[in-house]
């Protein structure tokens, strides 16, 4: 299955990533960015030349959502399928918010309301190519699976609310054309990872860390693109209403962060 696929949050890393996978896949991608947060310049040169758009999209803002999946829908006549990767961590939401409080407040908005309007918006859209249209929610070990210890109350929230999100909005649509799932990467070699847990290690802290780590190592975010590509297939409707645990393990054994910490 090919059509447009609109990835948000596609600037860098996972989103990024996957933006790049489907891509070589032969779908053409509409990816975006934080206004007077992301330079847009950067990407929109390296995808020069490739079937890809680039929009502005802010997801604490009802109307900033609403104009970029028209925008979306009416360069390239619907949208087929949408990958909801935007997100705010514990370390990345201070660019968002200054006090613990407004931290907070942006973490459930941009992660759990902002992820619900794409999905109300996408559903009240049409496809392009007659094909069954796909949501793939990006959730997190952390809240979309199992609890941690010591990492932020409202991310982990926020997290268990795209989870939730995900099981009711597959349930409604059971008898429709759309598919949806959720997919809950674990540790995985990112910025926000690296900001939040990382990058306040002293050295040896940090490779103990990894090696602690489920097959003693981060998750790549190709391997989290392959997924999502996967997902986005005609084979995926069987798992239609998943909530899929791609942290390598870390779901089943989430104490081993904890055990790493020693």
């Amino acid at each position: 299955m090919t059509g447009l696929a609109l990835v948000s949050g596609s600037t860098r890393s996972i989103g990024r990533a996957i933006a790049d996978r489907l891509l070589d896949g032969g779908w053409t991608v509409a990816l975006t960015y934080v206004p007077g947060v992301e330079a847009p310049e950067p990407l929109a040169q390296a995808l020069s030349g490739r079937p890809a758009t680039l929009h502005p999209l802010d997801l604490r803002s009802t109307a900033s959502i609403r104009a970029c999946m028209a925008e979306v829908a009416d360069r390239h006549g619907g949208i087929d399928a949408l990958v909801n990767n935007a997100a705010v961590g514990t370390a990345t939401v201070a660019a968002f918010a200054d006090t613990p409080e407004d931290r907070d407040a942006a973490m459930l908005s941009i992660n759990a309301a902002g992820t619900l309007a794409m999905c109300r918006g996408f559903l009240g859209l049409a496809g392009t190519t007659g094909a069954a249209r796909k949501i793939v929610n990006l959730s997190s070990v952390g809240g979309g699976i199992a609890t941690f210890p010591g990492f932020s109350l409202s991310d982990g929230m926020s997290k268990a609310a795209v989870a939730h999100l995900t099981r009711q909005l597959a349930a409604e649509c059971v008898h429709s054309d759309v598919d949806v799932f959720a997919l809950c990467p674990g540790a995985t070699d990112t910025e926000m990872f690296r900001q939040s847990t990382l990058d306040h290690l002293p050295d040896e802290d940090r490779a103990r860390f990894i090696a602690g780590l489920p097959k003693g190592r981060l998750i790549q975010p190709p391997e989290i693109a392959e997924l999502v590509a996967f997902l986005l297939s005609p084979a995926s409707t069987a798992m239609h209403g998943a909530v899929i645990d791609a942290s390598m393990g870390l779901g089943v054994r989430p104490g081993l962060v904890s055990e790493t910490r020693h």
